[in-house]
C-alpha cells in the first residue's frame, strides 16, 4: 500500500513537468516547422502528437507498481 503512494507522489510532479518541458519543446520546433512545406508539417505533428504517450505510459505503469514500468 504505502509503495504504491509513495510511487504516486513521485509520478505525478515527474508526469507534469515531464509533459510541460515536452510541450515547451515541441511549441519551439513548432516555430520552425511552420516555415516549411505542409509535407514536413504534417508529420511532424503527427509524431510531435503521438511520442508523448509511450514516456506516459511507462510512467503510469512504474506508479502502479505494474509489470512492465
Amino acid at each position: 500500500m504505502w509503495r504504491r503512494m509513495s510511487r504516486t507522489v513521485i509520478a505525478i510532479p515527474l508526469g507534469l513537468l515531464g509533459f510541460l518541458l515536452y510541450v515547451g519543446g515541441v511549441v519551439a520546433l513548432a516555430d520552425h516547422v511552420l516555415r516549411l512545406h505542409w509535407a514536413w508539417q504534417a508529420p511532424f505533428f503527427l509524431v510531435a502528437g503521438i511520442a508523448w504517450a509511450w514516456p506516459a505510459q511507462r510512467l503510469m505503469l512504474w506508479a502502479a507498481g505494474t509489470g512492465r514500468g
